[in-house]
Order: structure tokens, then sequence, then C-alpha cells
């Protein structure tokens, strides 16, 4: 029997986002590879499946940070992959430990990393000459959403465009995402009108669903302002009937504290969804102390400085929270 013929090209790119799902779409009109999106949980079952396959030929992986629980197991997928000479680039603008960073390189993994650009301007970047004119927009439109877009790269492709124009655009395509995480084949339709560069206005229905999302957000805003609990450094809630990302800047804007956190339990994997927020003055890396505490607790977690997550099992929850209100102690 002859060996498999490597041909097929992926990009896994993250599914809760804008960035993830532009980063996604660039990468498609670049090089042509299938798009798949997955969340941070449920990344490494995915490119484990996907490192299986030995007719891939390449694999992009955009916007899916590592944290301390599975950074080694990682490393270890991509040795895997690049033994069978599998060219992998990984774009990503979460905090990294430059020890991984350079066992990836080490190993021939194409590592794109700066926590200066949101993942799909540095996707743009590494790709200009091979995409379309209009691709650009994509990449603004992320840097929007991740609030990003005062940053150098993201800022002058920011100024080819009407500003109102791509904040309308953002912030309808990010409601539709937001709206749509249950529903990967809807997702993968974005990627694929994105990849088309159709506007928002131009795709169907997205404007009356980003109106639903608004709806929702503004009842979400209600509860919260009554239902959010105190502690000394941070402000935290459950939420029970709409998702934590939606909801946690609504703690940390009403409660006044320097950190705010909103749950939802995931009730088939036994946890909480996190996600936490701080305000833009905090002299500490949000994402760098929530990765480490997550491993403490049997979960996952990290991101930015300002703004991460986590995956905490439901009877590690209290504890998660009182010990992260006395590291904030701590750091303050």
């Amino acid at each position: 029997m002859g060996s498999v013929k490597k041909t097929r090209l992926v990009c896994i790119s993250h599914k809760e986002d804008l960035d993830g799902l532009g980063s996604a779409a660039l990468v498609r009109q670049a090089t042509g590879a299938e798009p798949i999106l997955v969340d941070y949980v449920g990344q490494m079952s995915k490119l484990k499946e996907i490192s299986e396959d030995l007719s891939l030929k390449v694999l992009h992986i955009c916007d899916l940070g590592l944290s301390k629980k599975n950074e080694a197991e990682f490393v270890d997928v991509m040795a895997t992959l690049r033994r069978r000479h599998v060219r992998v680039t990984y774009v990503d603008h979460h905090d990294i430990r430059p020890d991984i960073v350079t066992k990836l390189a080490d190993m021939g993994v194409n590592v794109i990393h700066s926590t200066d650009e949101c993942t799909a301007v540095q996707v743009y970047h590494k790709y200009e000459r091979r995409l379309p004119e209009g691709a650009s927009f994509i990449a603004a439109c992320a840097a929007i959403t991740d609030y990003m877009d005062s940053n150098p790269l993201a800022a002058k492709l920011l100024q080819k465009y009407d500003r109102q124009f791509a904040l309308i655009s953002a912030t309808v395509l990010t409601y539709n995402i937001v709206g749509h995480q249950k529903d990967t084949e809807y997702l993968l339709y974005l990627v694929d009108q994105l990849t088309e560069l159709k506007f928002p206005h131009e795709i169907p229905n997205a404007y009356e669903n980003a109106q639903l999302q608004v709806g929702y957000l503004a009842d979400t805003m209600s509860r919260v302002r009554q239902g959010y609990k105190k502690m000394r450094n941070l402000a935290h809630m459950e939420m029970t009937d709409t998702g934590a990302s939606g909801a946690v800047n609504f703690v940390l804007g009403f409660s006044g504290k320097p950190v705010g956190v909103a749950y939802k339990e995931r009730i088939e994997q036994g946890a909480y969804a996190i996600s936490i927020r701080g305000a833009p003055d905090l002299n500490v890396h949000l994402g760098r102390i929530v990765s480490s505490l997550a491993a403490d607790f049997d979960g996952t977690g990290g991101g930015h400085a300002v703004a991460c997550g986590a995956l905490i099992p439901k009877k590690q929850m209290k504890a998660f929270l009182r010990t992260l209100n006395e590291r904030l102690g701590e750091s303050f």
C-alpha cells in the first residue's frame, strides 16, 4: 500500500469572536484552507483529531491562546505534526510563555505572535500580497471588536475606511457570532461570506439578528444592575439565561470594582464558563493570573491583560473566586 498523499489544507480558528472568524476567512482567501472553528475548551481535542489525518499538508492555527494546563500537550501535538513534515503556522495575540514560543520555533513551527495586534491583523500582514483588495476591512473590523484598533498596524488599516461604517459593521458581525455560538454551520457560513468580501448589510438577516442580540443585552444590563455581588477586589455574577461574555462588562461597570467576573454553568461539562474583565488602568495582567489559578483548580484559562476567561469545575467555583479576590489584593 502506498503512502497517503498530503493534500489537505486546514485552518483551525477561534469560533467565539470576529478575530477568530476573520482570521479563518483571511487564511482561506490566501491559501484555500478549509476552516474549522473551535472554542478554547475544544481546541485540543480537535487538534489531536486533525493531527491523526495523514493527508494533512498544511495547518494554520489562529486566535487560540494557550494556558498553563494545555501548553505542554499543544507542543507535543505540534511535534507529532512536524515529524510528519506537516507545515504549521501558529498566529496568535494572547500571552504565551517565551519558552513555549522558543520550543515551537525550534521544531519548525512558523510562530507569528504579538500581543500588540489582534490575530486577524497579523494574518493580514503576513499574507497581504496574496489577499484580494478589500480584505483589510476584515482585519480592521476584527481589531475593533478586540479593542485593538488604535494599535499601529490596525490603525493604519482602519484609516482606509469610514470609521462609523467600520464600527457598525464590526458590531453587527459580532452580534451575529455571539448569537449563533451553538450553530457551527452558521458560523462557517459567516466565514464563507467574509471570504467573499461581503459586508454585513449584504449578508441576509445579519442586521435583524444583531437587533435581537441588542434586545437581549438590554435585558441583561437590567438584570446585572440588580444582581451582581461584590467582594473586596472584584464583583461577580452567575448568569442563567444568557452568556457570561455579554454580561461581564456590565458587572465591571456597574460595580465600580477593578475586576468584573461573570460565569455560566455548562451542565454537560460540570463546569462554569467564566469571563473576566479588568478596568483599563488595571496594573496587573489578568490573563497570567487566571492561567495560573485555573490550573490550580483543575481548570483551564488565560488571555489578555484586562480581558480573559476560564473553565472551572463547578465544585471549585467558590474557591476560585475567593482565591482570585485574594490574589488581586496581593497585586494591587
